[in-house]
């Protein structure tokens, strides 16, 4: 079959990859001019197949309201105007509940799962190299209550057969010494020496060199304004050249859209209303002065709710989170001060260590659903398929979705438990789906 891919992200290429494997000629679409140019561009670089909790629990919704009116919170609400910013967060409140938790952790450990082995077997197949570690993920404590609810939780990660570890001050500093400096100051931590972390960009442009290599056909600075449909399908997508201004409509057999927070605006003519919203993200890549002791393992500082991975010889600090949205500007008072707390706290953690003078900032937007859980699978017109909301952790279930995905378009049944969306799925094995998510009216 003939496939159009709306995004050249993480998501749209390996969605793309694997639809080349089960033999379908693909066409991609993305605006930018290269592929991973926004939310896969310079994200938090873990695989964090094991560090994949929900927001949504039962105590989000007091620390949400003490964040209100920080600027500098680790998850900052901006009320707005905006239906879908309302519909989003309740829905939100809808999940924190304990069953409604354990019930979401299920289907990520799921998919995480799956999608780490579908990464291993692109990288074994391709031999892409993009800055990996296999070193684990190391969370460390700044006080003695979130240490104690950080082994809560990992003890309820090991319910579902995660191998999260819980250390003590001295098991943290052995397994990164290069936190030393800051040692007085950590409670204890956990574990995961399964998970990972590497360059999300740079895998992604690699392996979209490779899907044009294998023939597939992409139109980068080129605009998706939006779906023709007739009374049951997509009919065609109606494009617009960024250079040229030149207009036309493509038409395929199927259609995938992966355009991550910009999927659900693109969807709503089609009366397709996905409960995904773009959290704001920032990151800081700096340059090391001292590589030699900069860590190697990659980190989850959980004070700030950020993340610290080790990229050759520069260093990535990736976090918090901004629900104010469609803006990606990095200018502004708030802004700012986000940028600069990341740069700031590395230094608290490893001073002089890195080159603060220069930080490269960046800011995307991470398409998000009040579940953390993505939604995949066909829409209610049966030649349109869906691959988004996958929230902090694209980079981590982008490998699984595409694949997973490719075999539901191409009639097979995937080996995960899961909720895919859409009724009209292959039976070709056993499968008990955990609170299927299927997209509102979708």
């Amino acid at each position: 079959m003939k496939v159009i891919v709306l995004g050249a992200g993480i998501i749209g290429i390996s969605t793309a990859w694997h639809l080349q494997n089960e033999g379908h000629e693909v066409t991609l679409i993305d605006r930018q001019p290269e592929a991973a140019r926004e939310t896969s561009a310079a994200n938090g670089a873990q695989i964090s197949v094991s560090f994949c909790e929900p927001w949504a629990n039962a105590g989000a919704p007091f620390k949400v309201a003490k964040w209100l009116l920080r600027d500098d919170s680790p998850l900052l609400f901006r009320p707005r105007l905006d239906p879908h910013q309302w519909r989003w967060g309740l829905s939100f409140l809808g999940q924190c509940n304990d069953a409604a938790f354990e019930r979401n952790v299920r289907q990520l450990v799921s998919l995480g799962r799956y999608s780490h082995e579908s990464l291993k077997r692109v990288v074994a197949a391709t031999g892409i190299e993009y800055q990996r570690l296999e070193r684990g993920i190391l969370h460390f404590f700044s006080s003695q209550a979130d240490f104690d609810a950080g082994a809560a939780g990992a003890e309820l990660m090991r319910r579902y057969g995660v191998d999260r570890r819980v250390l003590n001050r001295a098991e943290v500093l052995k397994i990164e010494p290069a936190l030393a400096a800051f040692g007085r100051n950590i409670h204890g931590g956990t574990f995961t020496p399964s998970d990972e972390s590497g360059d999300a960009q740079v895998f992604t442009q690699k392996l979209a060199a490779l899907c044009q290599a294998r023939g597939a056909t992409f139109l980068f600075n080129t605009a998706v304004d939006g779906l023709d449909r007739d009374a049951s399908s997509i009919t065609g997508v109606r494009v617009r050249n960024l250079q040229t201004g030149q207009t036309s409509t493509l038409v395929a057999d199927q259609y995938v859209a992966a355009m991550g927070s910009y999927t659900a605006p693109l969807l709503r003519p089609l009366g397709i209303f996905l409960n995904i919203y773009p959290a704001k993200g920032y990151s800081a890549t700096l340059r090391l002065l001292r590589p030699q002791h900069a860590s190697v393992v990659s980190l989850l500082d959980d004070t700030r709710k950020i993340a610290i991975s080790r990229l050759g010889d520069k260093i990535r600090i990736a976090g918090t989170a901004e629900l104010a949205g469609y803006d990606t500007s990095l200018a502004g008072a708030t802004a700012q001060k986000r940028c600069a707390a990341l740069v700031q706290r590395y230094e608290a953690l490893f001073p002089g260590v890195a080159d603060t003078r220069e930080p490269n900032y960046w800011t995307g937007l991470r398409p998000s659903t009040p579940t953390n859980i993505p939604v995949i699978g066909r829409s209610r017109l049966p030649n349109l398929w869906l691959n988004a909301g996958h929230g902090t952790l694209g980079w981590t279930h982008g490998a699984g979705s595409g694949q997973a995905l490719a075999e539901l378009i191409s009639g097979k049944r995937p080996g995960l438990t899961f909720g895919f969306c859409g009724a009209a799925l292959p039976t070709a094995r056993p499968f008990a789906a955990a609170a299927p998510v299927k997209p509102a009216r979708g």
